[in-house]
Protein backbone atom coordinates (compact mmCIF):
# COMPACT_ATOMS: atom_id res chain seq x y z
CA UNK A 1 0.00 0.00 0.00
CA UNK A 2 2.80 2.67 0.90
CA UNK A 3 4.57 1.96 -2.55
CA UNK A 4 1.07 2.59 -4.05
CA UNK A 5 0.98 5.71 -2.19
CA UNK A 6 4.26 6.69 -2.91
CA UNK A 7 4.12 6.21 -6.76
CA UNK A 8 0.68 8.31 -6.79
CA UNK A 9 2.24 11.05 -4.95
CA UNK A 10 4.58 11.36 -7.62
CA UNK A 11 2.27 10.42 -10.78
CA UNK A 12 -0.10 13.69 -9.26
CA UNK A 13 2.18 16.46 -8.18
CA UNK A 14 1.77 19.16 -11.06
CA UNK A 15 5.46 19.45 -11.28
CA UNK A 16 7.63 20.89 -8.72
CA UNK A 17 5.81 22.98 -6.36
CA UNK A 18 7.50 26.36 -5.45
CA UNK A 19 7.16 25.85 -1.75
CA UNK A 20 9.43 22.77 0.18
CA UNK A 21 6.68 22.89 3.16
CA UNK A 22 3.79 21.76 0.23
CA UNK A 23 5.65 19.24 -2.04
CA UNK A 24 7.03 17.61 1.61
CA UNK A 25 5.01 18.16 4.30
CA UNK A 26 1.47 17.96 2.72
CA UNK A 27 1.27 16.28 -0.28
CA UNK A 28 2.51 12.79 1.31
CA UNK A 29 -0.39 12.93 3.50
CA UNK A 30 -2.51 14.61 0.40
CA UNK A 31 -1.35 11.73 -1.62
CA UNK A 32 -2.82 8.76 1.08
CA UNK A 33 -5.99 11.12 1.12
CA UNK A 34 -6.35 10.59 -2.73
CA UNK A 35 -4.81 6.93 -2.48
CA UNK A 36 -8.40 6.05 0.01
CA UNK A 37 -11.06 7.95 -2.36
CA UNK A 38 -9.40 7.16 -5.34
CA UNK A 39 -12.32 4.62 -6.50
CA UNK A 40 -14.86 6.04 -4.84
CA UNK A 41 -17.96 9.02 -6.41
CA UNK A 42 -15.82 11.53 -3.76
CA UNK A 43 -15.04 14.71 -6.62
CA UNK A 44 -12.63 17.05 -6.47
CA UNK A 45 -14.80 19.97 -5.90
CA UNK A 46 -16.26 18.44 -3.21
CA UNK A 47 -12.69 18.24 -1.46
CA UNK A 48 -12.24 21.72 -2.89
CA UNK A 49 -15.66 22.87 -0.49
CA UNK A 50 -14.40 20.55 2.59
CA UNK A 51 -11.22 22.11 2.77
CA UNK A 52 -13.01 25.74 2.95
CA UNK A 53 -15.03 23.61 6.00
CA UNK A 54 -12.32 23.11 7.89
CA UNK A 55 -10.67 25.96 7.61
CA UNK A 56 -13.93 27.36 8.63
CA UNK A 57 -13.97 25.18 11.90
CA UNK A 58 -10.31 26.49 12.09
CA UNK A 59 -11.56 29.92 12.07
CA UNK A 60 -13.79 29.30 14.86
CA UNK A 61 -11.45 27.72 16.99
CA UNK A 62 -9.35 30.70 17.19
CA UNK A 63 -11.82 33.13 18.10
CA UNK A 64 -13.72 30.76 20.52
CA UNK A 65 -10.58 29.19 22.27
CA UNK A 66 -8.40 31.70 23.44
CA UNK A 67 -5.77 29.13 25.07
CA UNK A 68 -2.54 28.38 23.99
CA UNK A 69 -3.91 24.64 23.07
CA UNK A 70 -6.64 26.25 21.16
CA UNK A 71 -4.30 28.16 19.45
CA UNK A 72 -2.33 25.26 18.36
CA UNK A 73 -5.29 22.72 17.65
CA UNK A 74 -6.64 25.47 15.58
CA UNK A 75 -3.39 25.65 13.27
CA UNK A 76 -3.17 21.77 13.04
CA UNK A 77 -7.07 21.58 11.95
CA UNK A 78 -6.28 24.56 8.96
CA UNK A 79 -3.49 22.56 7.98
CA UNK A 80 -5.82 19.65 7.63
CA UNK A 81 -7.71 22.22 5.19
CA UNK A 82 -4.57 22.92 3.40
CA UNK A 83 -3.90 18.82 2.94
CA UNK A 84 -7.09 18.54 1.49
CA UNK A 85 -7.14 21.79 -0.53
CA UNK A 86 -3.13 19.61 -2.25
CA UNK A 87 -5.77 16.69 -2.05
CA UNK A 88 -8.22 18.09 -4.55
CA UNK A 89 -5.93 19.02 -7.00
CA UNK A 90 -4.10 15.91 -6.93
CA UNK A 91 -7.26 13.66 -7.10
CA UNK A 92 -8.07 15.42 -10.35
CA UNK A 93 -4.83 15.15 -11.93
CA UNK A 94 -4.83 11.24 -11.02
CA UNK A 95 -8.50 10.81 -12.50
CA UNK A 96 -7.69 13.03 -15.35
CA UNK A 97 -10.44 15.22 -14.73
CA UNK A 98 -8.45 18.06 -14.36
CA UNK A 99 -10.34 21.69 -15.70
CA UNK A 100 -10.37 24.97 -16.23
CA UNK A 101 -13.10 26.15 -14.04
CA UNK A 102 -11.85 23.75 -11.23
CA UNK A 103 -8.72 25.32 -11.06
CA UNK A 104 -10.88 28.88 -10.76
CA UNK A 105 -12.72 27.40 -8.22
CA UNK A 106 -9.82 25.88 -6.15
CA UNK A 107 -8.24 30.03 -6.63
CA UNK A 108 -11.73 31.23 -5.12
CA UNK A 109 -11.74 29.14 -2.63
CA UNK A 110 -7.95 30.02 -1.45
CA UNK A 111 -8.82 33.75 -1.64
CA UNK A 112 -12.00 33.36 1.01
CA UNK A 113 -9.70 31.45 3.19
CA UNK A 114 -6.84 33.95 3.49
CA UNK A 115 -9.38 36.36 4.28
CA UNK A 116 -11.21 34.39 7.02
CA UNK A 117 -8.13 33.49 8.88
CA UNK A 118 -6.40 36.17 8.81
CA UNK A 119 -9.54 37.90 9.67
CA UNK A 120 -9.96 35.28 12.70
CA UNK A 121 -6.13 35.77 13.67
CA UNK A 122 -6.50 39.80 13.80
CA UNK A 123 -10.04 39.36 15.94
CA UNK A 124 -7.84 36.67 18.39
CA UNK A 125 -5.10 39.50 19.26
CA UNK A 126 -7.61 41.80 19.82
CA UNK A 127 -10.02 39.91 21.97
CA UNK A 128 -6.96 38.25 23.74
CA UNK A 129 -5.20 41.46 24.39
CA UNK A 130 -7.49 44.55 24.51
CA UNK A 131 -5.28 46.27 21.76
CA UNK A 132 -7.07 48.25 18.99
CA UNK A 133 -4.00 48.44 16.96
CA UNK A 134 -4.44 44.48 16.10
CA UNK A 135 -8.56 44.98 15.31
CA UNK A 136 -7.27 48.33 13.36
CA UNK A 137 -4.12 46.83 11.62
CA UNK A 138 -6.53 43.65 10.73
CA UNK A 139 -8.84 46.04 8.69
CA UNK A 140 -5.90 47.60 7.31
CA UNK A 141 -4.53 44.37 6.07
CA UNK A 142 -7.82 42.44 5.18
CA UNK A 143 -8.10 45.77 2.48
CA UNK A 144 -4.54 44.93 1.29
CA UNK A 145 -5.32 41.00 0.91
CA UNK A 146 -8.15 41.70 -0.96
CA UNK A 147 -7.29 44.40 -2.86
CA UNK A 148 -4.50 42.35 -4.40
CA UNK A 149 -6.50 39.11 -4.88
CA UNK A 150 -8.98 40.94 -7.28
CA UNK A 151 -5.80 43.41 -8.71
CA UNK A 152 -4.45 40.04 -9.61
CA UNK A 153 -7.62 38.72 -11.21
CA UNK A 154 -7.89 41.62 -12.87
CA UNK A 155 -4.29 40.89 -14.70
CA UNK A 156 -5.71 36.83 -15.53
CA UNK A 157 -8.22 38.79 -17.67
CA UNK A 158 -7.89 37.63 -21.38
CA UNK A 159 -8.74 41.77 -21.81
CA UNK A 160 -5.77 42.82 -19.92
CA UNK A 161 -3.17 40.46 -22.17
CA UNK A 162 -3.12 37.65 -20.57
CA UNK A 163 -3.03 33.83 -21.77
CA UNK A 164 -5.78 31.54 -21.26
CA UNK A 165 -5.86 29.47 -17.41
CA UNK A 166 -4.23 26.14 -17.61
CA UNK A 167 -6.39 23.22 -16.37
CA UNK A 168 -3.80 21.80 -14.19
CA UNK A 169 -2.48 25.25 -12.35
CA UNK A 170 0.71 25.44 -12.14
CA UNK A 171 2.62 27.65 -10.67
CA UNK A 172 4.23 30.89 -12.03
CA UNK A 173 8.11 30.58 -12.13
CA UNK A 174 10.21 33.37 -10.69
CA UNK A 175 12.51 34.72 -13.66
CA UNK A 176 16.12 34.33 -13.56
CA UNK A 177 17.65 38.18 -12.21
CA UNK A 178 21.48 38.35 -12.87
CA UNK A 179 23.37 41.19 -11.49
CA UNK A 180 23.47 42.53 -7.69
CA UNK A 181 20.13 44.02 -7.86
CA UNK A 182 18.69 41.09 -9.83
CA UNK A 183 20.06 38.77 -7.08
CA UNK A 184 18.47 40.94 -4.21
CA UNK A 185 14.79 41.40 -6.27
CA UNK A 186 14.63 38.10 -6.84
CA UNK A 187 15.82 37.21 -3.01
CA UNK A 188 13.18 39.59 -1.88
CA UNK A 189 10.52 37.81 -4.14
CA UNK A 190 11.09 34.46 -2.83
CA UNK A 191 10.69 35.37 0.86
CA UNK A 192 7.77 37.48 0.13
CA UNK A 193 6.23 33.90 -1.84
CA UNK A 194 6.88 32.24 1.42
CA UNK A 195 5.25 34.79 4.16
CA UNK A 196 2.40 35.21 1.25
CA UNK A 197 2.11 31.58 1.81
CA UNK A 198 1.06 31.40 5.11
CA UNK A 199 0.51 27.38 5.63
CA UNK A 200 3.89 26.69 5.49
CA UNK A 201 5.32 29.11 9.15
CA UNK A 202 1.81 29.92 10.68
CA UNK A 203 2.14 26.59 12.46
CA UNK A 204 5.55 27.99 13.81
CA UNK A 205 3.75 31.01 14.82
CA UNK A 206 1.16 28.96 16.62
CA UNK A 207 4.29 26.41 18.53
CA UNK A 208 6.10 29.27 19.89
CA UNK A 209 2.30 31.37 21.27
CA UNK A 210 3.59 34.28 18.97
CA UNK A 211 0.42 34.09 16.61
CA UNK A 212 1.02 38.05 16.04
CA UNK A 213 4.38 37.07 14.28
CA UNK A 214 2.41 35.41 11.11
CA UNK A 215 -0.05 38.59 11.71
CA UNK A 216 2.41 41.26 11.09
CA UNK A 217 4.06 39.20 8.27
CA UNK A 218 1.25 38.58 6.16
CA UNK A 219 -0.11 42.39 6.83
CA UNK A 220 3.13 43.59 5.81
CA UNK A 221 3.97 41.30 2.59
CA UNK A 222 0.09 41.85 1.59
CA UNK A 223 0.33 45.94 1.64
CA UNK A 224 3.59 45.14 -0.58
CA UNK A 225 2.04 43.28 -3.22
CA UNK A 226 -1.47 45.23 -3.00
CA UNK A 227 0.88 48.64 -3.91
CA UNK A 228 2.77 46.99 -6.37
CA UNK A 229 -0.10 45.37 -8.59
CA UNK A 230 -1.85 48.50 -8.48
CA UNK A 231 1.48 50.77 -10.10
CA UNK A 232 1.94 48.20 -12.21
CA UNK A 233 -1.84 48.42 -13.49
CA UNK A 234 -1.96 52.03 -13.55
CA UNK A 235 1.24 52.42 -15.14
CA UNK A 236 0.31 50.11 -18.08
CA UNK A 237 -3.69 51.62 -18.05
CA UNK A 238 -3.46 55.18 -16.50
CA UNK A 239 -1.14 56.84 -18.80
CA UNK A 240 -2.24 59.56 -21.31
CA UNK A 241 -5.09 58.70 -23.94
CA UNK A 242 -3.23 58.14 -27.21
CA UNK A 243 -4.60 60.79 -29.79
CA UNK A 244 -7.76 60.48 -31.59
CA UNK A 245 -8.11 59.40 -35.46
CA UNK A 246 -9.58 63.02 -35.78
CA UNK A 247 -7.21 64.98 -34.03
CA UNK A 248 -4.51 67.39 -35.72
CA UNK A 249 -1.57 64.68 -35.53
CA UNK A 250 -4.03 61.90 -37.02
CA UNK A 251 -6.67 63.95 -39.52
CA UNK A 252 -8.92 61.84 -40.99
CA UNK A 253 -9.12 61.80 -44.74
CA UNK A 254 -12.04 63.44 -46.93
Amino acid sequence: MWRDIASLYKSSKKGKDINLWTEWVCRPPAAAIVYALRDTRITPNQLTFASLAVAAASGAMLVLWPTYAGLVAAIAVFQLSFILDCADGQLARTRGETSTLGHLLDFLMDEIKAVAIFGCVALRLWLTTGDPLYLAAGIGGLIALSTGTRLTAFTRRPEYGAPPPTADGQPAVIPERHGVLGTAVGAAERVARILVHYPSYIWLAAVLDRIELYFWAYAAVNVLYAARMLVAIAGRLGGPAPPRENSPTHPTER
